[in-house]
Order: structure tokens, then sequence, then C-alpha cells
């Protein structure tokens, strides 16, 4: 038996942070039903690249059942109430407002359910001067900073995932199962609110505080860190890059011994310590590059690795393709089962297992037979 086997997820969502969360859900056994519109979540829409389907909708919509609703029509927003009125989480990301104008204010369904939690994900939160403004992945990783501190001496950087996304979708899953925790001891649900500025902005604090409090405003410094050398990339001869990090002074000499093969270079007086590495750092980087210039990036590994120096390769996505420590599920699709990335954590060491990526509509009348009693053609 799956641990949230029994519990019941309506989901109006769409995109990628509620998707992300209700798939969690599903994972660990809910049942989740996918409230789409008509034409169906715009992310089946985002590319056609896995057998057709969109990697996005793979990645985030396995084990849900698709119920295709306009939400305009009465007995469309009949059906969805008869859902709710069983349910024991509902999920939406819609515009602020846009779920209370269609007749589901999150207030006044608990109030009719009090065992219901409701969960909206947003892009500036509930309240607050940009609660009504569009907020997509980017424009927040922008808006809280984050672009500020990614990217090199040539200018910011996007993040090269959907973080902000990410971060709403972990936050609402938290938020989730905290609430379905304390509604075992209480009997009452709760209303669990993020947003994708809120989320990313957490995860900020670090350089946050460090500037408040210590006025220190991160460097954009590519793939170096920005107070410790050496620690970054190094090209090697055959074009493959690895990235080390010095921690201690006990590891310096034992780089510059075992992987350099320059003893002497650990004596250096600008190399010395940590602060005067950082300080010269232009003339520790020549010296790096030049041994590691000369050498293969499988030879560098097995240096740094002999050395026991913290090493990882900079990988490109063919080397995660066949990356040795991956794990994988198999996720059926509609058109036809693909291997993805399993989720990171295990339960007593095993994955979870998968349910299928819903077509579109495909549950619509199944379910909503099943809850409302009623014939249904969709």
């Amino acid at each position: 038996m799956k641990p949230l086997e029994g519990i019941l997820v309506v989901s109006l969502e769409q995109a990628v942070a509620a998707p992300y969360a209700s798939c969690r859900l599903a994972d660990a056994g809910a049942r989740v039903i996918k409230i789409e519109r008509p034409e169906g979540d715009f992310a089946r829409g985002y590319d056609h690249l896995v057998k057709g389907e969109s990697a996005y909708f793979v990645w985030l919509n396995r084990g849900k059942q698709s119920v295709c609703l306009d939400l305009k029509q009465a007995r469309d927003r009949a059906a969805l109430s008869a859902m709710l009125a069983r349910a024991d989480v509902f999920i939406q990301n819609l515009a602020p407002g846009a779920v209370e104008r269609l007749g589901f204010g999150l207030e006044e369904l608990r109030a009719r359910h009090p065992r219901l939690i409701t969960c909206s994900i947003t892009g500036y939160g509930e309240e607050g001067p940009y609660r009504d403004l569009k907020a997509y992945d980017l424009l927040v990783q922008a808006e809280t900073g984050l672009a500020a501190i990614t990217g090199n001496e040539h200018g910011p950087a996007r993040t090269g995932v959907s973080i902000a996304d990410i971060a709403a979708g972990t936050a609402a899953l938290q938020g989730i199962m905290t609430a379905l925790f304390a509604r075992e001891r209480s009997g009452r649900g709760q209303h669990v609110a993020t947003s994708l500025f809120h989320a990313l902005s957490d995860w900020m604090n670090v350089p946050h505080l460090q500037h408040v409090h210590g006025g220190r405003v991160p460097a954009r410094s590519g793939l170096n860190h920005p107070t410790i050398a050496p620690y970054g990339a190094y090209a090697c001869r055959d074009g493959g890059q690895v990235l080390f990090a010095i921690q201690n002074e006990r590891e310096w000499p034992l780089f510059c011994q075992e992987v350099l093969r320059q003893p002497e270079l650990a004596e250096d007086p600008r190399f010395r310590t940590n602060d005067q590495r950082v300080a010269n750092r232009p003339a520790l980087d020549t010296a790096i590059h030049a041994v590691f210039a000369g050498i293969d990036r499988d030879e560098a590994v097995r240096r740094l690795q002999a050395a026991n120096i913290a090493y990882g390769r900079v990988s490109t996505l063919d080397d995660l393709a066949v990356h040795p420590q991956n794990r994988h599920i198999t996720v059926a699709t509609p058109s036809g089962p693909v291997p993805v990335l399993a989720p990171g954590a295990l339960l007593d060491g095993s994955p979870p297992e998968p349910g299928a990526v819903p077509g579109l509509g495909e549950h619509t009348r199944q379910v909503i037979e099943e809850f409302t009693g009623e014939d249904w053609c969709s």
C-alpha cells in the first residue's frame, strides 16, 4: 500500500508549479484528478520531443486522471463541485481571483467541507501590490535577484531549469503534506498558499542576509567560487571540463603534488593561503590551466580522485544520459513507454512506481459519471 492511498486530490492546474506538487502526491499513491480546459493544459504543447509528447507534460503528469471541463458552463461547474465534495485536497494555480469568479471561493469551499485542504499557487502571493501581476519562471528569477547573482562577468543569466516553478511546487507539496498530517489531529483542513516569488525568495536568504547584514554583493562568477580558490571548472586537452574544490590548506599541497605534479607551487608566496590564492587568481588559473590543457579529462579525474580532492565533471546532456549514477523509472504515455530520470527520494530503497501520463480528457466521462451519477457525453 502506498502512503497516500485513499487521498483524493483535485487539481485545477496548468504549466509546472501545481503539476509538480500534484505529481509527487500521485507518486505517493494519492488519486489525482487533473482538471484541464477543453483545449488542455498548455504545457502539452510546450514541445513535441518525447515521441510526440511534451517533455514537460511527461515529466509532471504521470499517475493522474485527465478530466476536461469548461468551467464557464453550469453543468461542468456542477461536476467539479461534486468532486470537491469528496476531495481531501484542492490545488489551483489560476490567476488571482479567477477561481472565485468561477464560483469556487476557497473560504466558502472549506466552510462547506471543513476537512478539505485547499492550496493556491500564484505568482506573487494573495496580497501585496504585485498580487495581480503575471508571473512566469524567468520573470521571477529576475524579480527575486537570482539572475543578478547568476552568470559571469559578462552579465546575468537564467538558471537552466524552471527553478521558480519547482521551488513553488516543492513549497506547495510541503504545505499540503503538513496540512494532511495536522488534519489527522484536528479533523480540519487548512489553506496552503505559496507563490513563485515567495518560494524562490526563501531560497535567496543566504545572499540576502550577507548583503543586508554584511554589505556583501556576491559576484557573478560563472563556474568559479567567488571566495575560494581554486574552486571552479578547468578545461582539459580533450575539451572536457572538470570542476574541483580545494576546501582547506591541507588539501592545497596535496593538489600541487598529486594533480599538478608541481609540489613547489604550494610554497609560492602568492598561493600559500586561500586569501592569497583568491587575490592572485589570474596567476593561479594560468598555472592550473597549463597542466590541465596537457591531459585528458579522465586523467585529471584520476589524479583528483587519487589525491582525494572533491571534483565533478562538467557534464553535457550526453554525459547525463549515460551517467552511471542515474536511476530511471519507465512512464507509460499515450505514445508509448518513456524512461525518465527518477525522483530524488527513495522509500525503503525503491523509487515510486509511476502511473501513466493521461491523454487529454481520457477520464472525463468515467470520472464525472462516478461523482455525479449522471450519464455524461463529453
